[in-house]
């Protein structure tokens, strides 16, 4: 069989199965967001720490006198 008569995942007439396959996956997916969400909006609804702003601030200055120069 030629590369061209080839049939790649999710074409139709693959298979019967496509889409309960496609239902498994999206429920995974659900399921890891989910997931990851639960464990990390805590982490990532922390103010950044005083310390790591003054750097930025810091850099984006540095940055600003090297492109007028």
């Amino acid at each position: 069989m030629s590369k061209a008569e080839q049939k790649r995942p999710g074409e139709p007439g693959e298979r019967p199965g496509g889409r309960q396959e496609q239902g498994v996956e999206q429920a995974f997916d659900l399921w890891l967001q989910r997931g990851l969400h639960q464990l990390y909006d805590n982490v990532a609804n922390e103010p950044i720490p005083d310390a790591l702003l003054k750097l930025i601030e810091e850099d984006r200055a540095a940055r600003e006198r090297a492109a007028k120069e």
